[in-house]
């Protein structure tokens, strides 16, 4: 419909009574948590909150010399704050719709610009692809998290996950691909000839090769073209 008056406005579109949940969806695209002590979230995520609660950038050797290293050689985790206190705090990214995983010793790697908070009993690592063909600088770098906890990932409009069976693979665009099962190590396929570097390929040179038991998190829009 969209005519209102501004009472009505204001009641249909209102903060719901809290649920207790430490994470919960406020709507489809904003993420409402329920902070009484630590989390770690996408750097600039943050559009509102109230309480006490401090925002502070991870700091380059907090997590010890290993991932220091990884992080000054990649671009994934350099866009984390860590946000601790009491209050409700209120995340979105750019209007992306958000799913909330409860991981129960499992683990899963997440796109890192796919990634929007996640709880501290959440271990975490940057990972780097296995067999990363040689024309990506360093390979594809995502986030791995396991252990127990709430964490929320993005997707642009609805995520479809992909099973993977032992014997048939599953191949996935790189920039459509959120986030997959730590049973996978994904490589990259290359379908490079003559007619990519006349710019008459297909668009679709390179693509993400799962193979064994597990499944892929896919979105219908491609990161970087939007």
């Amino acid at each position: 419909m969209g005519h209102y008056s501004i009472r009505e406005f204001v009641n249909k579109t209102k903060e719901r009574e809290s649920t207790q949940e430490a994470f919960d969806l406020e709507t489809d695209r904003i993420l409402n948590i329920e902070l009484t002590g630590e989390l770690w979230a996408k750097i600039d995520s943050m559009i509102s909150y109230n309480g006490e609660i401090r925002f502070e950038r991870e700091k380059l050797m907090e997590h010890g010399m290993d991932r220091m290293v990884k992080k000054v050689f990649t671009s994934e985790g350099n866009e984390l704050m860590k946000a601790s206190g009491r209050g409700t705090l209120y995340l979105s990214d750019q209007g992306k719709k958000i799913t909330i995983l409860d991981l129960n010793g499992e683990k899963i790697i997440v796109n890192g610009n796919d990634l929007l908070a996640f709880e501290p009993s959440v271990n975490w690592d940057i990972r780097m692809m296995k067999k990363a063909a040689g024309m990506m600088s360093g390979g594809l770098f995502n986030i791995l998290l396991e252990g127990s906890g709430k964490a929320a990932i993005t997707t642009y409009y609805e995520p479809l996950t992909l099973i993977v069976k032992p014997g048939t693979p599953v191949l996935t665009d790189p920039g459509a691909t959120v986030a997959w099962s730590g049973s996978l190590q994904p490589e990259l396929k290359t379908d490079i000839n003559y007619r990519t570097f006349l710019g008459r390929g297909s668009g679709e040179s390179i693509q993400m090769k799962f193979e064994g038991d597990g499944f892929v998190i896919v979105q219908p829009c491609f990161e970087g073209k939007m």
